[in-house]
């Protein structure tokens, strides 16, 4: 499931900037575009977190397919930048509402200390799209342009998907409760806040902080990259497809070995390390003008991959057995509503300097991982339920009447 709706996703989704440019939606609709990605995952990871808890995750998953492949037919049927932003409220939310479910899921096969590790083959397996898709979707613009190449990857992805949704309902095997009414899924974010230790909320002020550094450029680095019609780029849409996939197969390579080492020691270094990555992409991009150069910089920007993992794990051994998804999904909510500022703001940047929009990202970086390495709480192997010990979360507030 995660290879197909990602092979989709990644072949279009990722040169929707260059196609909103192309229908004349200019540099503010690309800055909206991210914005509303990140609002929107926010907005979707506690519904998906509550549908998880509540349908089971075979039903949600279906259900989340379904709204996807919606926003697929909206970008293939209408050829309108408009269209486009409208449609992507629609499929931008697959990774975020769906995140939940794939976590919780890999909560329920694993022991406390195998869950880093199995957060990091999910990671795995879903770089390996996000490696092929952008080299795809870059030859379908070679050969039909921009504006038909980006459609008909959509009508590929939409195909995917729908071989998606009937594969998932076939491998996934249902849980014993999936059939019963779930009466402690909790609808209302702010009864599981007090769920959330200090030691993530720690977390995750850090988090936004970095996240504004990796936002405020995003929606722009395939701009820098491959550049516009009047003012084209280093690069051509296929090499940029290249670079996204060096990124991704940097990536793949570190995550098995990471997420060993953290299963067994202190889980701070891994994440402090991802947040230094974090903060030099915008900085080794903005001295990128050429092919090799930008290959430099992408490898950096898939070694920022290095501890989420162990961040994920680390959210899901903090929560309550029977609220893994919810809390997961409250996380989110909160991170990426305050990120999405960064991001519609990353466009008013751009147009003023795209120096000026790296720069901002950088210092954010900095900010953010000074914050984590000063206050953030180390987790040891006993707390995490590693071999050397089987740790358990601080005790909980019972769920609230429904």
């Amino acid at each position: 499931m995660v290879v197909l709706v990602g092979m989709g996703e990644h072949m279009a989704e990722q040169f929707l900037p260059l196609y909103l440019l192309a229908l004349g939606g200019g540099f503010l609709s690309v800055g909206f575009l991210n914005g509303m990605d990140n609002l929107l995952g926010a907005l979707y990871a506690f519904p998906g977190g509550y549908l998880s808890d509540r349908l089971g995750v075979k039903r949600a998953l279906l259900l989340f397919n379904l709204v996807s492949m919606a926003g697929f037919a909206v970008v293939i049927l209408v050829p309108h930048w408009l269209a486009v932003i409208l449609a992507a409220a629609l499929f931008l939310s697959w990774t975020a509402i769906s995140l939940p479910a794939t976590m919780s899921l890999v909560a329920r096969a694993l022991p406390r200390n195998k869950r880093t590790m199995g957060v990091s083959v999910h990671s795995l397996v879903r770089r390996v799209p996000m490696a092929l898709g952008p080299v795809v979707g870059g030859m379908f613009i070679a050969a039909w342009g921009v504006e038909l190449g980006v459609r008909l990857a959509f009508v590929a992805a939409l195909a995917m998907a729908v071989v998606a949704a009937i594969l998932q309902q076939v491998l996934i095997e249902a849980d014993a409760t999936d059939n019963r009414p779930r009466p402690t899924a909790e609808h209302n974010p702010f009864r599981l806040w007090p769920v959330m230790s200090a030691d993530l909320r720690r977390l995750l002020v850090a988090d936004i902080l970095v996240r504004f550094c990796e936002q405020i450029p995003y929606a722009f680095v395939v701009v820098w990259a491959v550049g516009t019609e009047a003012a084209p780029g280093p690069v051509t849409a296929a090499q940029f497809g290249l670079l996204r996939s060096i990124e991704m197969a940097t990536a793949i390579l570190i995550y098995v070995p990471v997420a060993y080492l953290a299963d067994r020691g202190h889980k701070k270094p891994f994440v402090l390390i991802t947040f230094v990555f974090f903060t030099l992409f915008p900085l080794v991009l903005y001295v990128s003008h050429s092919f090799w150069m930008l290959a430099g910089a992408f490898a950096l920007r898939g070694l920022k991959e290095f501890g989420e993992p162990t961040r994920k794990a680390l959210i899901m051994d903090l929560a309550p057995e029977d609220r893994k998804a919810g809390v997961f999904g409250l996380y989110y909510l909160i991170r990426d509503t305050v990120v999405s500022v960064a991001a519609f703001g990353g466009a008013f940047l751009w147009r003023r300097s795209p120096a000026l929009n790296l720069m901002t990202a950088f210092a954010f970086g900095v900010a953010g991982t000074a914050w984590f390495a000063l206050r953030g709480r180390d987790l040891s192997p006993a707390a995490s339920g590693g071999p050397r010990g089987e740790g358990r979360p601080a005790p909980l507030p019972p769920p609230a009447p429904q």
